[in-house]
C-alpha cells in the first residue's frame, strides 16, 4: 500500500472521474511515484529525499498557482455534475431524475435550470468534463512514463504496469465508465451527446495509436499489425474489464486483465 506522507503529489492531477479508473484512494489522490519505488528507480534514502525535496518544492509552487475557490454558481453546478456523475454510473441515466439531482445539491429546480437547459444539456456537459477529466489523466501517466525511460516499448509497459498499480490500489470494485453507461442508452441523447460519445472513443484511439506508431519505429512486430486495432485494445480491456469486475465482485481483476495485456504487447513485438 501506498505510504500515506506519499499521497497526493502535486504532480499528480486530481484525477478522480476518468473512464480508465484513476481514483481517490481514501481521501487523497495516488501518487505514482511511490506506488513501487524500487520498481521505478525511487529506492533508497538519498532517492528518497530527493524525491520528497521536488515535491516539496512542486507543492509550493502549486500553492503560489492555486486558483482561486470556485464561486458560488460554479460549486454548485460542480455538486450538480457529481450528483449526475454518481447516479448514472449507479442505475442509468433514464432513471436519474431532476428532482434527486436538486436535492443532492441541495438546491432548488430553479437552480437546476439555471445551470443546465434540461437533461441532454446535463448529459453534455458532464460528457464533456470527462473528457477534459480523462485527458488530463492519461497526460501524466504519460508523461511519468517518459521521465522514467528512453525506448518506446519501455514507456509503454511502464504505462501499463503504473495503470495495473494504481487498480490494484482500489479498496472497491470499480464504479463504472461513464461513456459506457450513456453509450447504453444513447436512443436517449440527442445528437450532440451521440457526437461526444464518438469523439470519446477516437480520442482515446487517436492517443494510443501514437504510442504504438512509436513502438514499431524501433520494434518490428512478429506479425503485421493494424495500428487502429491494436490502439483500440486499450479500451476494449478496460472496458470489459469493468464489466466482469462488477459482475464478479473482483476488485483486482482490472490488474490481473492490464498485466495479461502487457505479456500480449510484448509477445506482439517480440520483446521480453
Amino acid at each position: 500500500m501506498i505510504d500515506a506522507e506519499h499521497r497526493g503529489a502535486p504532480w499528480l492531477l486530481a484525477l478522480v472521474r476518468p473512464c480508465y479508473g484513476i481514483v481517490p484512494v481514501g481521501d487523497s489522490i495516488l501518487a505514482v511515484a511511490f506506488i513501487f519505488p524500487q520498481k521505478y528507480g525511487l529506492s533508497g534514502k538519498d532517492e528518497e529525499a530527493s524525491a520528497m525535496e521536488g515535491l516539496d518544492s512542486g507543492a509550493s509552487a502549486a500553492a503560489d498557482a492555486a486558483p482561486a475557490p470556485l464561486a458560488k454558481g460554479k460549486r454548485t453546478r460542480e455538486r450538480l455534475l457529481d450528483a449526475a456523475n454518481d447516479a448514472i454510473l449507479t442505475k442509468g441515466f433514464a432513471a436519474t431524475s431532476i428532482d434527486e439531482l436538486v436535492e443532492a445539491a441541495g438546491i432548488t429546480k430553479g437552480g437546476f435550470f439555471y445551470h443546465f437547459r434540461d437533461k441532454g444539456d446535463l448529459a453534455r456537459q458532464l460528457l464533456q468534463r470527462f473528457l477534459e477529466e480523462d485527458d488530463a489523466a492519461m497526460d501524466v501517466l504519460t508523461d511519468r512514463a517518459h521521465d522514467l525511460a528512453e525506448d518506446p516499448m519501455q514507456r509503454f509497459l511502464i504505462f501499463l504496469d503504473l495503470y495495473a498499480d494504481m487498480m490494484d490500489e482500489m479498496e472497491d470494485v470499480h464504479p463504472g465508465c461513464l461513456v459506457a453507461a450513456i453509450i447504453y442508452q444513447e436512443q436517449a441523447f440527442d445528437r450532440e451527446v451521440r457526437a461526444l460519445l464518438f469523439e470519446a472513443a477516437m480520442r482515446w484511439r487517436a492517443r494510443f495509436r501514437i504510442w504504438f506508431i512509436a513502438i514499431g519505429e524501433r520494434h518490428r512486430p512478429v506479425a503485421p499489425i493494424d495500428l487502429d486495432t491494436i490502439a483500440d485494445s486499450f479500451s476494449a480491456v478496460i472496458e470489459g474489464s469493468i464489466v466482469l469486475t462488477r459482475a464478479l465482485g473482483d476488485h483486482r481483476l482490472m490488474g490481473r486483465q492490464l498485466r495479461l495485456f502487457r505479456s500480449m504487447v510484448q509477445a506482439a513485438y517480440g520483446v521480453t
